[in-house]
């Protein structure tokens, strides 16, 4: 992570050409790394900008925390218990705040752990999900980071976020692809009113803690089950297949989208 800094410095100062605004993400492991961030904001402009109330589209960041589930991974991935990978992003939720950036949080291997297994507690899920609210993340992300997860315990880890007061606007849903569930489990996630959803297109992706975990759930075919729904996205999925193909292509990876693939095979005809 040591060029993140100057990765997103190219993209802000050269940004690419869009009607609406863009958002970047950037991953914060400590401090040292949002005061990295700050300098960055500031060198570019867009700290500036995201205070103007021109009516133009503006660039903007948020930053990205994460805690584990459990111990296993919690001490595998960050060398620390859950309790004191909190208290490392306390500081770091604070010092955002201060500088008007908006933080998202997210707890790793919520429905299946590659240490200590598929039966990962939904209480537990809830409280440090809840932590991260109360200290100040403007949205958290609850991931199934080994792909581990199945309707019935997506729906049991949904209820118990429910009944300890976290509110749907406040979640987003992480699947990854890795036992052919996701798409599945983001139903279970829209019929209980969650709409927000990470997706990575193409499926790229993985979990270096988790041998045989792969990406997220392709954006091409997030997008393609929701628009069958009836729902809108304002995305074009045949723009989105083309993406997906193009990046895999330039990466050297497998295109796991299959609603991409097909959709390149009909308009290519």
């Amino acid at each position: 992570m040591a060029s993140t800094a100057e990765i997103c410095e190219r993209l802000l100062r050269s940004p690419p050409q869009s009607q609406n605004a863009i958002a970047y993400n950037y991953l914060v492991p400590n401090v040292k790394g949002l005061e990295g961030l700050i300098k960055v904001l500031d060198a570019t402009g867009v700290s500036e900008e995201a205070t103007e109330s021109s009516g133009k589209p503006t660039t903007s960041t948020e930053i990205s925390l994460f805690a584990a589930a459990t111990e296993a991974f919690s001490k595998a991935n960050t060398n620390c218990t859950i309790e004191e990978s909190l208290e490392r992003v306390r500081p770091i939720v604070s010092l955002a705040k201060t500088k008007n950036i908006r933080v998202r949080g997210y707890v790793s291997v919520a429905l299946g752990c590659p240490y200590e297994g598929p039966d990962v507690d939904p209480i537990k899920v809830a409280e440090i999900t809840r932590s991260l609210l109360e200290m100040g993340a403007d949205e958290v992300s609850v991931a199934d980071t080994t792909g581990m997860g199945t309707a019935p315990r997506t729906m049991r880890l949904l209820q118990a976020l429910r009944a300890a007061g976290i509110a749907n606007s406040d979640l987003a849903l992480h699947f990854h692809d890795t036992y052919g569930q996701a798409l599945v489990n983001t139903i279970v996630g829209l019929e209980h009113g969650i709409r927000i959803f990470d997706s990575s297109v193409g499926g790229l992706g993985g979990c270096p803690y988790s041998k045989g975990a792969t990406g997220n759930v392709p954006t091409e075919d997030l997008i393609h089950t929701i628009h069958g729904l009836g729902m809108h996205t304002g995305i074009n999925l045949e723009e989105m297949a083309k993406i997906g193909s193009w990046v895999s292509g330039e990466l050297g990876r497998f295109n796991e989208s299959r609603a991409g693939k097909a959709i390149l095979a009909r308009i290519q005809e």
